[in-house]
C-alpha cells in the first residue's frame, strides 16, 4: 500500500493505493474515470498518514464500498496541505493528458 497527495485542478486529495507507482498507466486511468486528467503526485511515508489520520485511515481500509486498488482518505485539500510538510514529499511525479 502507497499513500500520495495528487494536486489536481480542484486542489490536493490524499489517496491510497495498491499500485507501485503513479507513473503506473492503471492507476493513471483510474484517476481520468474520476476526472483528473492532469496531476502532480507525490508518494508520503505510510506511517506518517497513519499518525496523522488514525481512526479516519483504519475506517478508509475498512470501507468495502471503495475498490481494492484506489481509495480517497481526504479530499479537504486546505487541510491536506497544513498537514504534510514539503519535507514529508518524495520525488513529484507529473501526468497531463494528451
Amino acid at each position: 500500500m502507497k499513500a500520495g497527495i495528487v494536486f489536481t485542478g480542484t486542489g490536493p486529495i490524499l489517496i491510497l493505493t495498491t499500485f507501485e507507482s503513479f507513473r503506473d498507466g492503471k492507476l493513471v486511468e483510474k484517476l481520468s474515470l474520476k476526472g483528473i486528467r492532469k496531476f502532480m503526485a507525490y508518494e508520503v511515508p505510510l506511517d506518517l498518514v497513519k499518525a496523522k489520520y488514525g481512526q479516519q485511515f483504519d475506517v478508509i481500509m475498512k470501507d468495502v464500498k471503495q475498490t481494492d486498488d484506489l481509495r480517497v482518505l481526504d479530499f479537504d485539500g486546505h487541510k491536506i496541505f497544513y498537514t504534510f510538510s514539503f519535507s514529508d514529499l518524495g520525488e513529484a511525479y507529473h501526468h497531463e493528458a494528451a
